[in-house]
């Protein structure tokens, strides 16, 4: 089963929020890790560099607010980091506590699809202050 299918059943959500919601995760990864460790990840998930085009843009308050704390640097980052994942769950019409189940459906597809290095590049560029 794909992971898209994985978060539909799982979780109860629809396809759009299943992508958007993944693409989000893969966004984060991309932007906290470097392109090789990233491409390990990618390689992994067919699919997974579209996802991260399937993201929403983090807007709205929460958006800005992770924005202007991931600037800051620090603590305010990884705060800010989380902020911003919470703004794209919403523009997806999921609340933040959604983020908590989705991670650990997305990185048990990507442990069973890439093995223990691909789940722990992902788990590590999702943990704040990394």
């Amino acid at each position: 089963m794909d992971l898209i299918q994985q978060l539909v059943s799982q979780l109860g959500v629809k396809e759009h929020q299943a992508r958007g919601g993944a693409g989000l995760l893969f966004k984060q990864a991309k932007e906290r890790l470097g392109g090789g460790e990233f491409s390990q990840i990618a390689r992994s998930v067919p699919g997974a560099k579209d996802l991260v085009n399937d993201a929403p843009q983090s807007g709205g308050v929460m958006g800005a607010i992770g924005g202007l704390a991931s600037g800051l640097g620090g603590k305010a980052g990884e705060w800010g980091n989380m902020a911003a994942l919470a703004g794209g769950f919403s523009k997806l019409g999921l609340d933040s506590g959604m983020m908590g189940k989705f991670i650990p459906v997305v990185l048990s597809h990507v442990q069973g699809t890439g093995g223990e290095g691909a789940k722990h590049l992902l788990e590590k560029a999702l943990q704040p202050g990394k």
